[in-house]
């Protein structure tokens, strides 16, 4: 079972984000965004594809993978049918919106980056965090948009095992 390094380090998982897209038919939908380092991206990317995702472009494919949600928090990731797992180093919260979502669909799309994708986080000097949101959201769409042509994003729609 692959899981982060404590301090974010270049063999796991870097980040995982949790998004809800509002859809113009039908329940928004849950997704979950995983970034990776670089020593692990390769066995990530290998496990998705075995799974059934593809480059992202289009619509995501039903796949073979499983994300486990327990006490509101998203506990891994599962590939390949189940036999291999993908946990993050720290707790990732979900959203009340997201556990809707998830638990409306009973699926949720996963996202996977490539390493270094999404722009670097704000460090503690920046006294408002907030202030420039909109910028790094701009920043993360181009960022995404550049990462997707080149074919270095793979999406796919999981199972939702668990609950609140």
């Amino acid at each position: 079972m692959a899981s982060e390094t404590d301090d974010g380090g270049a063999r796991g998982p870097v980040v995982w984000a949790l998004a809800v897209r509002e859809m113009t038919q039908g329940p928004p939908v849950a997704e979950l965004i995983v970034e990776v380092g670089a020593g692990l991206h390769a066995d990530l990317v290998e496990a998705a594809v075995d799974s059934g995702f593809t480059v992202a472009a289009g619509e995501p494919p039903e796949t073979s993978g499983a994300v486990e949600v327990a006490g509101g928090r998203v506990r891994r990731l599962l590939l390949v049918g189940g036999r291999q797992g993908w946990e993050p180093g720290s707790p990732v919260e979900a959203s009340p919106g997201w556990l809707a979502a998830a638990g409306q669909r009973g699926r949720a799309v996963v996202t996977i980056l490539p390493p270094h994708a999404r722009p670097p986080v704000p460090g503690p000097a920046e006294q408002d965090p907030e202030a420039h949101i909109e910028e790094r959201i701009e920043e993360f769409t181009r960022r995404l948009e550049r990462e997707q042509r080149a074919g270095r994003v793979l999406h796919g729609t999981v199972a939702v095992h668990g609950g609140p």
